[in-house]
Formats: structure tokens, sequence, C-alpha cells
């Protein structure tokens, strides 16, 4: 009995073709020493089958190739133009470049248009539909819509970036009309300070403090004074009047406070011009009284250091806000371009729409040849076949069709020998 190997090897002196598969359609080939391309008839299901079916042709050792061909085999795939040969051939190659990015780590480049119309990622199933119905204005509709979609799209994108900017600069200008207040209330504070506080001989700016209920000037004893409200006052909340500074009203104000879980009063004081000022956030120096009675000098003394503050900000507000401006009053240029889109698509829609209306019952009458033909628009009418010698007409089942059309019924008619639908009032046509 003959083997395996020596039936390839008798096989080899005679072609260099075997046909493995049993069964019509599968032609595959073992390359023994090599070839110079393969056929295929079918697509399989699998990218990896795909593949495979290259077989060795395109591995090393194809001698063939390497040395008659210029190293290059060609695998031939035979599919129909515009079929869903096509559409699989292009949902394999689409799965194999997905499985093959996944294996080399590439996925995180990968984008998927499902829109798109290319070499590499093919057509939409609309798209393909439409090319194989044969009406082009589906492709076309289809076209549209995606378009509108990109434009509106890009519209809301547009519309919510202007919003954005528009409350980004509601709240600068606030800001900036803000911070100009408090420049010209605390510029106002200044100059009044400056305009009635008495200096020594060197030019140090004198601590005019009272406190009520102190007659003396010294600042040692105004200071433990003031340490002895700081530990003693409530106000609940309020602000109490206890000395005043060159004019300006010395307040203090008891706050409830929480640390570590345990309540307790919280006295600040501050010195009240147009706005309230404060030294270390309000608290006295409970070590030292000069430094307590010092507190509310040292307060008005920071008020040129916080318009310089103001003013900071005011320059970033002054450049960030005509930018805001300019964009807050944008006009998206392309809303007549997204009209004319639109109308486009409501005319190809009504076109549509028109072809698809199920027909009106009319006969056609044409001269051919001096033979008159009346083609049957109405479809197959349900009439009682009788058998007859002669061959049979071929008949188109316009009836069994679906309002959208149907490609298979418009390109593939069906006959049964011995049965003819009878019309008394059609004349006979050109025999087939």
């Amino acid at each position: 009995m003959e083997t395996r190997s020596s039936l390839s090897r008798s096989l080899h002196t005679n072609r260099g073709l075997e046909k493995l598969e049993p069964y019509e359609g599968k032609l595959s080939c073992t390359v023994l020493r090599g070839e110079e391309g393969s056929n295929a008839l079918d697509l399989p299901d699998r990218p990896s089958d795909l593949e495979q079916r290259d077989g060795r042709g395109v591995r090393a050792g194809n001698e063939i190739a390497k040395h008659f061909a210029g190293n290059n085999v060609d695998v031939i795939i035979y599919a129909v133009e515009k079929s869903l040969d096509s559409y699989k051939f292009n949902l394999l190659h689409c799965k194999q470049t997905f499985i093959s990015q996944l294996k080399s780590g590439a996925l995180g480049a990968r984008t998927i248009d499902e829109g798109a119309m290319d070499e590499k990622s093919g057509m939409n199933f609309s798209e393909y539909m439409a090319l194989l119905s044969g009406n082009t204005d589906l492709l076309d509709k289809a076209k549209l819509e995606k378009k509108i979609a990109s434009l509106e799209g890009e519209r809301k994108s547009f519309n919510k970036g202007k919003r954005d900017s528009e409350f980004k600069l509601e709240a600068k200008t606030g800001e900036l009309r803000n911070n100009t207040a408090v420049i010209e209330a605390m510029t106002e504070d200044w100059n009044r300070f400056l305009s009635v506080v008495k200096t020594d001989k060197e030019g140090n700016r004198l601590n005019a403090v009272r406190v009520d209920g102190v007659s003396s000037s010294d600042e040692k004893v105004i200071g433990k004074r003031l340490q002895e409200i700081a530990r003693n006052a409530t106000t609940g909340g309020l602000y109490n009047p206890v000395g005043e500074l060159y004019g300006f009203p010395i307040k203090v104000v008891s706050e409830r406070m929480l640390k570590e879980g345990l309540e307790f009063t919280d006295n600040r004081f501050v010195v009240e011009g147009n706005y309230k000022y404060t030294y270390n956030n309000g608290h006295l120096a409970m070590a030292d009284p000069v430094a307590a009675a010092r507190n509310f000098l040292n307060a008005l003394e920071k008020i040129p250091s916080t318009i310089d503050q103001y003013r900071a900000k005011n320059k970033v507000l002054e450049k960030e806000v005509p930018q805001l401006q300019e964009i807050a009053g944008k006009v998206w240029k392309k809303e007549d371009e997204l009209k004319q889109l639109k109308s486009e698509l409501a005319a190809l829609d009504r076109k549509i729409q028109l072809e698809l209306a199920p027909p009106t019952p009319e006969v056609a009458e044409k001269e051919n040849d001096g033979q008159e033909v009346k083609p049957d628009t109405e479809g197959v009418r349900n009439v009682p076949s009788q058998p007859t010698e002669e061959a049979p007409l071929i008949r188109s089942p316009a009836n069994d069709r679906s309002p959208s059309g149907n490609f298979i019924a418009d390109h593939v008619v069906i006959g049964r020998p011995g049965f003819n639908v009878r019309d008394e009032c059609k004349p006979k046509g050109i025999k087939m």
C-alpha cells in the first residue's frame, strides 16, 4: 500500500499542486519546493483561517518565489465587486488588524470610525446596503447625515465653549469691578490716615491709641487693658467699640470656635475704616503689653501692601477680560453651511420617499419593431395557473417586494415550467 509520503513524492513528479479537501470549492495546495501564488474561491470565517490559507508560500523556503518571482507571492482572492464578499473581506481584515494591534500593544493608537470609507476600515453597513441596492441616493443621504451630525456636534461644542467663556467673563468682570472698588476705598482710608498721623523727630509714626476706661497714654498700661479685654470680653458675635486710633474706631468681636472637639470663645480686634483691618488675624500679643498696644497701628500700616495685592490681581484680570470678550463675541461661521446641508437632505429625502412609494396602476405602451409590450407594474395577480405547452414566461413578483425595494427580486427572476399566468387583455410577448 502506498503511504502518504510516497504519494506526495509521486505527485511532485507530475504536478506541484495537491488537492487536500475531498469537497468542491475548497481548493488549497501543499507547497513542496515553492509556488508563485495561490488562488482562493471563497472567504473563511476567521482571520486566522485567512492567514493560514496563504500556506507555506509566504514562509521561508519558497525557492520558486525567491529565484524566479523576486521573492514575491501573489495571493489572489476572488470576490464580486460591490457585494457582501467585499464586505466580508473588509470585516476579516479589520478583525485581523485589531488582533495584531492587540498582540503588539498598539491598541491605544487605534481609532474607530463607523462611518468612514477607505481601504483600511471599509464601509459601514448602511453604505454597503446603499451600494448593493443600486440606489446611490441612499448613500448620498448617509453621507449628508454624517456631515450634518458632525457639524451639529461642532456647533454644540462651540456653543458650550462660548457659554463657559461668558460665565468666566461675567465672574472676572465682577471680580475686577470689586477689586477696583476695594482699592479706591482702601486708598481713601490710607490717605485719611496719613493726613492725621503724628510722627516723632525721626519720622516714626506715633501710636496714639486710646482705650475706653484708660486715661493713661502709656503703651504698657493700654496693652494690659487690651489683654484683659481679650480674655474676658463676650460680645455675642457683635462688634463692640473699645477705643480709637486717629479717629479709626477699635472694636472687639467674640466668636465661638471649636478646637480638638472643645468649644471656646475667640476674641478678635479690628480697626475700622471703610473696611475692617486686622494685624495677626486680630489676635493680640498676650505676652507683651507694648506689642498688644501697637496691634492697631500695625494693622493700618498694612493698607499699602494690601492695595498692591489687589492691583496685581487687576493686572491679570485686565489681560484676561479682553480675551474672554473676544471669545464670547464670536459667531459660529458654519451655520449657513449647516442650513444648506439640511435643505439638501430634506430634498433628497423627499426624492427617496417618492421613489419608494408604491407605484400607481398605469400601463405604459411602447412600440418596438412592430410589437406592443405592456409591462405589468401591478405584479403577479392572483389568477389560477393553467398548464400550457408553450415555454413559460418570466414573471417578476413585484407585489412581494417591500416598499423599500429588494435587490435580489430586481435582479433574479424565477419561472416554473408548465405554468403561466393568463391575461386575456395582454398580447403575447417574446418567447424566452
